[in-house]
């Protein structure tokens, strides 16, 4: 008895592993990686150009359309000469690249990538304060910035720094601000139940089934939609800005500031701060799509179809897990997408224009939005 005990205890222990090892190192690394050969390639089109086609299989003429220069990249950047100039900040120097890179990747614990898979709850670490742990993890890639910037004794990435600490001051806070009438509609602070809300109850920029549906009696869902959009717009935008994305892309302009905080880095110091860029955009891309989009939620009830289909089984039926999984991913790769066709696509804010934004327009809008939302809440609701 003792014996199978400990077998069911060992196994307790190792799911979370196996999870966060294929999270890591078979979802969100290859991702990254992909996701700047995607930047490259639809940067082309957009500027009519051919982009990477060339590197595929090694010792042949097949390119697949350039799909091997991550990996290309990758050994470049293993064997790349890590230069460390005289004039730096060693210890704090080396320590800001892991600072910008980990808490990127830390804050996917908590993103429910799917439903259930054997029985198993698809999500690292199931928390009931999901939003504010990302919160407080995200805002730690901060001090790898300023750190960088600071340690590198130069006047441009000492420059990138500063501007990276305000531009975070100024739209944490309307992106914390803008997240409050979100969870004041589900009531819950656990992505996972908020994910299965919309499920049940219509996504909450898609009220169009279940009881949220108009037509069901959810006009509470349909007058909230407005709050809804106003906070998916600011947080979206903040999202942009907290990741340092054009047109927020200040900290590193390259047109003032040479590359900003990491001009004196190279290697794979350099490729962590790459890294931790993309991770960053792959995961607020996946908490916008979680709280605004249904995360892993097929449109329109067809997960109770599905799952009446089944034969409504206790646990979700594997074959359903896997098509939960790869809705999540598709909707993360959609939004991937939008963020790299708008930085082709938009001009750089000058400094002035950016505080402005963050201080007088998102700000307010955000905090009045909680008012609305509470209102509307109040009015509709018995």
């Amino acid at each position: 008895m003792s014996y199978s005990l400990a077998i069911i205890e060992l196994f307790e222990l190792l799911v979370p592993v196996i999870k966060i090892v294929v999270l890591v190192f078979a979802v969100i690394l290859p991702m990254v990686a992909y996701s700047v050969w995607a930047e490259r390639r639809v940067s082309a089109i957009i500027q009519d150009r051919v982009g990477p086609n060339r590197v595929g299989i090694p010792f042949t003429k097949i390119g697949l359309a350039g799909l091997g220069q991550p990996i290309s990249d990758g050994l470049k950047f293993l064997l790349k000469e890590d230069f460390t100039p005289g004039h730096v900040n060693k210890l704090y120097f080396w320590l800001a690249p892991a600072l910008t890179m980990v808490p990127a990747i830390l804050t996917c614990a908590v993103l429910p990538f799917g439903s259930e898979l054997f029985g198993e709850k698809m999500v690292v670490a199931d928390l009931n304060v999901g939003p504010l742990f990302i919160f407080a993890i995200a805002s730690l890639s901060v001090y790898g910035i300023v750190l960088a910037g600071w340690a590198s004794n130069s006047k441009y990435p000492f420059l990138g720094g500063i501007r990276s600490t305000s531009q975070m001051i100024s739209y944490e806070i309307s992106l914390g601000l803008s997240l409050v009438p979100v969870l004041l509609i589900f009531g819950e602070l656990n992505l996972s139940s908020i994910v299965e809300e919309q499920s049940k109850n219509g996504w909450l920029l898609l009220p169009l089934w279940g009881e949220g549906a108009i037509w069901n009696g959810g006009w509470d869902r349909f007058f909230l939609f407005f709050p809804a959009l106003l906070a998916f717009i600011i947080f979206t935008t903040s999202i942009f800005a907290e990741t340092n994305r054009l047109p927020f892309d200040l900290p590193e302009c390259e047109t003032e500031l040479v590359a900003g905080y990491h001009t004196e880095y190279s290697s794979m110091k350099f490729a962590l701060f790459f890294l931790g860029e993309y991770a960053a955009m792959i995961i607020g891309s996946g908490l916008i799509v979680t709280l605004f989009l249904g995360g892993w939620s097929l449109p329109f009830g067809w997960d109770a179809a599905l799952m009446s289909l089944a034969g409504e089984p206790e646990h979700v039926p594997w074959w359903l897990g896997v098509i939960h999984i790869s809705t999540f991913l598709a909707k993360v790769i959609a939004f991937i997408i939008f963020f790299i066709w708008v930085r082709w696509t938009l001009p750089r804010f000058r400094y002035d224009q950016l505080m402005k934004l963050g201080w007088v327009v998102f700000f307010e809008l955000a905090l009045l939005n909680i008012f609305i939302t509470a209102g509307i809440i109040i009015w509709t609701r018995p």
